[in-house]
């Protein structure tokens, strides 16, 4: 048998293997540690960063020395992976999804274009459409997976605005609360929409949009001669996880002939529970929904999704052929993505979704979710009893918004700065009408009732104390 030079990127079966065994026992002691690890870390961390200040050797080293670089890298933040992470909505950092990047990574299959690996592609077409039939979506929906919230907000604004607008951009208008995720503006810029198209209303005393304002708004842009073409509801706003009223929006837009997206980028997954498919009621009537399983479903950072009531409308927006590509699919429920989304080239999305879901299965992540809405529901009892705080909303789904009685501005910084000292848990503020909050954002699968009664003994302690 003929014999071919070995790659020089190929490690030798011994080499690999022990590579291999060094990163398994590095990952494994991680995740084992995660419960004692401190919430944050940033002491030296930005003096850890300038040294590692360099250019690649002409020489390589050793993966010991390289591993022990990622490890102290590791260290030096916010750790976003453990249970006393509360500051922002974490991705979990699933096991099975990093085993799942790595079986993807080394297979190295091409996904976009479903002819080059038609069984891996349908893997991920799976997890398209088990998301739109959570959802209530008709047979005709699709959806693509993204990079995160942002991409797929990106892509439901092109949808919309190739829907209603074509190429008149400038007299069309979208609507979004004031307290809509940055993503959505920031689209709306990028898929060429003035800044005047942008239009925020204002929000009622729970934080949610209020209909009326948003009605007058869109009386006065049709008198003016605009085009009202888009509305945005939020299935759980960042600073509080406040959900808009989705099916008061959907009424609406139905009625005045525009397109309803809901970005759930945070707040969709808990669809999956009885109590959150009450609480976002009006979601399954979206033309188009943003989710982040690196959220919802606790996956590694760069899974975001969206889905859309009319796969063709998603494929009309995005669609450009070439000749050199492979032959297009005539399968329906085998798709192009690339048709459905700005990439053509992308890593293998699908696997880290849908290893997990058919390793643990789908009650295992709905009763992690379940839990969350108890903590959540559990750490607003306990603060609203305080004498020291003032807990103004009550929670549509896992994040708690609080502030000190007395003292404004300083005394919420002094608190934030309390409670996060215990390294123990770690939280952010946020404003909310010109005022300082600070928030729990309960969404790891590693937090659990133990953490939780810890960190609302920490804050409550920090609070009488001010």
């Amino acid at each position: 048998m003929a014999t071919f030079p070995r790659s020089p990127f190929d490690p030798s079966r011994e080499n690999m293997r022990a590579i291999g065994e060094q990163a398994l026992d590095y990952v494994i002691n991680f995740i084992s540690s995660r419960e004692e690890a401190p919430a944050s870390d940033l002491d030296g961390a930005y003096e850890l960063a300038a040294a590692l200040r360099a250019s690649p050797p002409e020489q390589g080293l050793g993966f010991p020395a390289l591993l022990q670089i990622i490890d102290k890298a590791a260290q030096k933040a916010y750790d976003t992976a453990g249970p006393g992470y509360l500051a922002y909505i974490p991705g979990g950092g699933l096991f099975a999804s990093a085993i799942a990047d790595l079986l993807a990574d080394t297979t190295n299959r091409f996904m976009n274009i479903s002819a080059p690996a038609p069984a891996s592609v349908q893997l991920e077409a799976n997890v398209v459409r088990w998301l739109c039939e959570e959802f209530k979506l008709p047979p005709e929906s699709l959806g693509v997976l993204t990079s995160g919230g942002s991409m797929a907000n990106f892509s439901a604004v092109v949808t919309a605005r190739e829907t209603y607008l074509g190429e008149d951009l400038q007299r069309g208008r979208l609507y979004v609360s004031e307290h809509v995720h940055h993503s959505i503006t920031k689209s709306a810029r990028l898929a060429g929409l003035p800044r005047a198209a942008i239009r925020l209303v204002p929000c009622d005393s729970r934080l949610r949009m209020d209909m009326q304002a948003l009605s007058n708004l869109v009386r006065e842009d049709s008198k003016a001669g605009h085009k009202p073409f888009l509305v945005v509801g939020s299935a759980g706003t960042v600073n509080t996880g406040t959900i808009d009223p989705l099916e008061e929006i959907a009424e609406f837009c139905s009625e005045h002939d525009m397109w309803f997206h809901v970005d759930g980028a945070y707040g969709g997954f808990f669809q999956l529970t009885e109590a959150g498919r009450k609480r976002l009621s009006g979601v399954e009537s979206a033309d188009s929904i943003t989710l982040d399983p690196h959220k919802g479903m606790f996956l590694p950072y760069g899974t975001g999704s969206l889905i859309v009531r009319d796969g063709a409308l998603l494929k009309a927006a995005h669609h450009e052929g070439a000749d050199y590509l492979p032959t297009s699919s005539a399968d329906a429920d085998l798709p192009d993505f690339a048709d459905y989304s700005p990439e053509l080239s992308r890593d293998f999305r699908g696997l880290r979704v849908w290893l997990p879901l058919h390793l643990h299965g789908v009650g295992a992540f709905r009763r992690a979710l379940e839990e969350k809405l108890s903590l959540a529901r559990h750490v607003y009892d306990a603060l609203a009893e305080s004498n020291d705080l003032e807990v103004p909303w009550e929670p549509d789904l896992s994040i708690v918004a609080f502030r000190p009685r007395s003292g404004g501005e300083a005394a919420a910084q002094q608190l934030l700065n309390t409670i996060n000292r215990s390294r123990r848990i770690f939280l952010s503020s946020t404003s909310i009408d010109d005022t300082r909050y600070l928030r729990v954002c309960i969404l790891s699968h590693r937090t659990g009732p133990e953490r939780i009664d810890e960190g609302i003994e920490i804050i409550l302690k920090a609070a009488a104390n001010l």
